[in-house]
């Protein structure tokens, strides 16, 4: 017991169906680090910033040795002995942009400690709404921009605080009424509680047994993975990630989706509101975000996960998953205008393994909205594919997540990309970023969200804007090297979100309007400003955060695609 808090045995082995033989074992090649040389540059920051070279082929050896490069020298410790001031703002010879000062000062101010350490952010620091509800707590999901802040500022110590604390608590036994959850689940928040009296702190977890409508935080697992990785290329320390507590962390995370059931799919099956969309919004089933992240968590623990013992066994299950996942998502949930087309001219009741509906789609259930949104040049992937049904909605953290992984190919990359260009106005409008397009109404919304008076059209998840996806979207456009949409998009934010407040999410068609009951100086409205900027200044922040394509895992696409 440490900290007061259990330690769970072992578990078992996990069995993903596959023969061990040597001959399973794949070897890795070695990618270039992702640089972006053809990029017209800012000044970049005076950051130290060691990238290992981990990005990797799922073709080659299952682990490499990291070499490192110093980007510039960082003279001392500024981020500690200038804590208040961000080392982009101190060392930078221009004057920073007002929204950027303040908008430091807000995530300073979200910090929260345990034991005199910083350990994450609250989700929000909304003084003037008197309930809480969970908005004073750390949400996993909540705090990765928060934390791409801090380490692309140099400042590593609350980002590793946070990986080991939300570690340990993954270890709880968790129990929602008389049913215990799987090992590996990590908590979707904590809180810190402070007793000034006896001067101790506390912490209490959500694994989902408090949360609103008790929803399973599925993605909190695989943000964990992303974020430790990102932490290791930002310090260029691999330290953290080979303890045997984060080897153990993430074996656990990735056994409960790796072991073997009744699926027919490589598609992980969720409830609905398992990730940013945590109401009741029709994605049950395999949603496009769930998906993207489960690929990204995936390729980057294939890096970090050691190949002895357990590890070796789990190092070929991702291998022979992320082979069948990619697969599926680039054949299955890839839309453009040649396979709208293809999907408007299937026949039904086909039988038998040539089948071209292979899930039996009923052509009459393609929306009327789609044939006029679906521009001659783009595509993306749909919210989700499942036995007869084809969720045609536009999600934008699952697409943006898909560039980053390069669970897109570069093809499909380039036209997620120019839908977005083509239907800016749908997509971005006044306030970047639709969380989903579009928004459902009338009998679907009362079917699909159980008439839920959050979710209605054109806000919350239902078609609201959330200024938090700016730095997803920032990422992809720098990695599809389109910079200047980026800086479009950060552009229309920096016109409002300091005069309004940092709001959650805004509402209307264009995002015009603060949403209803959208909470002010929201940190990761805040956080993912912060991070489109520095990525924006300095492109190599892309790095920690992105991977390079891994062409072992490329499938032949024989249909036409909208960039041919």
């Amino acid at each position: 017991m440490e900290n007061g808090i259990k330690k769970s045995p072992s578990s078992d082995k996990m069995d993903c169906g596959m023969k061990k033989t040597p001959s399973s074992l794949f070897s890795i090649t070695e990618l270039d680090d992702f640089y972006f040389s053809h990029l017209s540059r800012t000044p970049r920051l005076n950051i130290e910033r060691k990238i290992s070279l981990d990005d990797c082929s799922i073709s080659g050896n299952l682990r490499q040795v990291d070499s490192h490069e110093s980007i510039s020298p960082m003279g001392g410790l500024g981020h500690k002995a200038g804590f208040d001031t961000p080392r982009s703002i101190s060392d930078n010879v221009f004057e920073p942009h007002p929204t950027v000062v303040a908008a430091w000062e807000s995530l300073r101010k979200s910090m929260v400690y345990f034991r005199g350490q910083p350990v994450g952010t609250v989700a929000a620091c909304d003084t003037a709404t008197e309930e809480a509800l969970n908005y004073d707590q750390v949400f996993v999901r909540d705090f990765v921009p928060s934390a791409l802040a801090f380490l692309m500022n140099g400042e590593y110590d609350i980002v590793k605080n946070f990986l080991l604390k939300t570690l340990q608590l993954q270890s709880w036994e968790k129990k929602i009424d008389r049913f215990k959850l799987g090992e590996g689940v990590m908590p979707a928040s904590f809180k810190v509680l402070h007793d000034s009296n006896r001067k101790t702190d506390t912490i209490l977890a959500d694994f989902g047994e408090s949360a609103i409508g008790r929803v399973a935080p599925v993605d909190s697992g695989f943000w964990w993975i992303i974020l430790l990785r990102a932490y290791t290329r930002s310090t260029g320390d691999s330290t953290l990630s080979e303890t045997p507590d984060c080897q153990r962390g993430m074996q656990l995370v990735l056994s409960l989706c790796l072991s073997e059931g009744f699926d027919t799919f490589p598609t992980l099956l969720c409830t609905d509101g398992c990730c940013m969309i945590d109401r009741r919004m029709g994605i049950y089933g395999y949603p496009i975000e769930i998906q993207s992240l489960f690929f990204m968590a995936l390729r980057c623990a294939l890096v970090m996960i050691k190949p002895e013992g357990e590890g070796k066994e789990l190092l070929e299950c991702i291998v022979t998953r992320l082979h069948a996942l990619s697969y599926h998502m680039r054949s299955y949930f890839w839309l453009d205008f040649q396979q709208l087309n293809v999907i408007y001219r299937y026949k039904t009741e086909e039988y038998s393994h040539t089948a071209v509906n292979k899930f039996n789609v009923i052509p009459d259930s393609i929306p009327d909205w789609l044939f006029d949104f679906m521009p001659n040049r783009g595509g993306y992937f749909i919210g989700n594919v499942s036995p007869s049904r084809m969720d045609f909605r536009w999600f934008a953290l699952g697409n943006c997540v898909a560039i980053l992984a390069s669970l897109a190919t570069p093809e499909q990359s380039l036209a997620i990309m120019d839908l977005i260009e083509e239907r800016w106005e749908e997509l971005v409008g006044e306030m970047p970023l639709k969380a989903c397009f579009p928004a459902i109404d009338g009998h679907e919304w009362k079917t699909v969200t159980g008439c839920d008076p959050k979710n209605t059209r054109w806000s919350y998840h239902n078609g609201g804007s959330w200024p938090v996806l700016l730095w997803l979207l920032t990422a992809a456009c720098i990695k599809t090297g389109r910079p200047h949409v980026a800086k479009k998009a950060i552009d229309l934010a920096e016109k409002r979100l300091l005069k309004d407040g940092w709001p959650e999410y805004y509402d209307g068609k264009l995002g015009r309007y603060i949403g209803k009951q959208s909470r002010k100086y929201q940190t990761w409205s805040v956080a993912g400003y912060l991070v489109a900027k520095m990525m924006l200044e300095d492109p190599s922040n892309l790095g920690m955060i992105a991977l390079e394509e891994d062409r072992a895992i490329k499938p032949v696409i024989k249909r036409s695609s909208s960039w041919t």
